[in-house]
């Protein structure tokens, strides 16, 4: 085998191969011998068969597995001996004709590109400060927090009186037969339903026509499905139901007391308090560290500057475009895009490419060197909870996943993130500033994706 360096400017590197013929039918040779034992070929004994004849039935489709194997080989081989870390998959290119090589009658030459992993040396964790923004919830918030349990536990009793109707926010009791072309539909029938008119809990239009409603009256509720209703067979079509309102109940609202919160499994008002207080630090807490993490991002990519794998630029860009297009098509540009030039675009985007693949260089250098692993119970974990999202079919796309390595590399990927993340922070000298809910939850005024990687 002779390999000849070719090219080897900034961080792409070309290599020629070539591998002589004798070498490939060599290597032929011995697959057949392998092989032969196992054939059970009509007229010959097991383990008899001439290797001849085997050359003759499955030479081409032998020769293929043997370059494919050499193609594997030879290019490790490369990569090896010039101790190289490629940034990504090398492209191969054959060169003459492959079916020469294929019948035994030419070398196999061929060019192998790769873009190799730049040498940088990434900035001490311990050596950034940052500030994670913070927000304890008010005696206020939490206050409004209980009055809308309160509201979300309110209970309805009937309403008294010579003229009782139903209101918006009212609870009726009713039966209801539905129909769709004067044929009652699967699903379409119940009885003793408790509805909150104005919950929008069915089909849009369906409430408000019980608005006004008697008790022990009987309603033609006339509605259309929504096209992208969940019954295809529904999707789309008109329906009339034949509605008896049973009962018409007002809502009483549940007062803020410990009897409310006895009711929710708690002591008292207080332990109430403090733990809707507690839910509410839990649910600022993902904001707090989103905009840690990006300061975190911000901060690395300023202080790294270094070459770029090319092709890992612009397969990251390929895939931004592709979004952005699709985006454009659909009409769902933000608004200070869809007034800017292609060129501009394409020049912004490029920009947000290249800093996603700096970044995610620079943390997969400090998870390296930090020893940063993503364990199989972790992948395990992810791998179900995506799982679960399929409902009835979690087993299934659990199995899948387990498969698939592709599938699994992009699930380990943001968890690996997320750990070298968490390990920077920790190293890090983090100040905590406390701000108002408002800035907390406020986006940042940056074009998207530009703050993550």
């Amino acid at each position: 085998m002779q390999i000849v360096d070719k090219s080897g400017e900034g961080l792409s590197r070309v290599f020629g191969v070539t591998v002589p013929a004798q070498d490939l039918a060599e290597r032929l040779e011995a697959r057949i011998a392998e092989i032969t034992p196992r054939l059970n070929i009509k007229g010959f004994r097991p383990g008899k068969v001439p290797a001849a004849h085997v050359k003759r039935i499955y030479g081409k489709a032998l020769m293929s597995e043997v370059l494919e194997q050499t193609f594997n080989e030879t290019t490790q081989k490369v990569l090896e001996d010039n101790k190289l870390r490629p940034a990504g998959e090398p492209d191969l290119k054959p060169e003459g004709d492959l079916e020469q090589v294929i019948e035994g009658k030419a070398d196999l030459s061929y060019e192998i590109a790769v873009d190799v992993m730049p040498e940088f040396e990434p900035v001490d964790p311990s050596t950034l400060s940052l500030v994670r923004p913070v927000h304890e919830p008010t005696d206020e918030e939490v206050d409004e927090a209980v009055k809308e349990l309160a509201a979300q536990n309110r209970t309805f009793e009937p309403r008294t009186g010579k003229t009782v109707k139903a209101k918006d926010g009212d609870q009726v009791v009713i039966d209801f037969v539905g129909r769709i072309d004067g044929e009652a539909f699967e699903g379409g029938s119940a009885e003793d339903v408790p509805l909150v008119l104005g919950s929008n809990q069915f089909i849009p239009g369906f409430e408000e026509q019980l608005v006004g409603a008697k008790p022990d009256s009987e309603v033609t509720v006339k509605v259309t499905f929504p096209a992208e209703y969940q019954a295809a067979h529904l999707a789309g079509k008109e329906a009339e139901f034949e509605v008896k309102v049973k009962e018409v109940k007002a809502p009483v609202e549940a007062a803020v007391d410990d009897e409310l919160a006895k009711r929710l499994g708690v002591d008292d008002l207080e332990a109430l308090k403090k733990l809707i207080r507690e839910n509410l630090q839990q649910q600022f807490q993902p904001f707090s560290r989103f905009k840690l993490k990006r300061a975190l991002l911000d901060e690395l990519d300023s202080k790294h500057d270094f070459p770029l794998p090319p092709k890992m630029v612009e397969a990251e860009f390929n895939a931004i475009w592709s979004q952005v297009l699709a985006d454009k098509e659909n009409g769902q540009l933000p608004e200070e895009d869809a007034a800017k030039s292609e060129e501009q675009l394409q020049t912004e985007y490029r920009k947000i490419a290249e800093r996603r693949v700096r970044l995610g260089l620079v943390l997969a250098e400090i998870g390296r060197a930090n020893n940063v692993q993503v364990t199989e119970q972790e992948l395990a974990q992810a791998m179900r909870q995506e799982a679960m999202r399929y409902g009835a079919q979690a087993q299934q796309i659990f199995d899948l996943l387990r498969k698939n390595p592709n599938a699994q590399a992009q699930m380990r990927a943001p968890i690996f993130e997320d750990k070298v993340v968490d390990l920077i922070v920790e190293k890090a000298k983090v100040e905590d500033k406390p701000v108002s809910k408002e800035e907390l939850l406020k986006e940042d005024d940056l074009p998207a994706g530009y703050g993550e990687i």
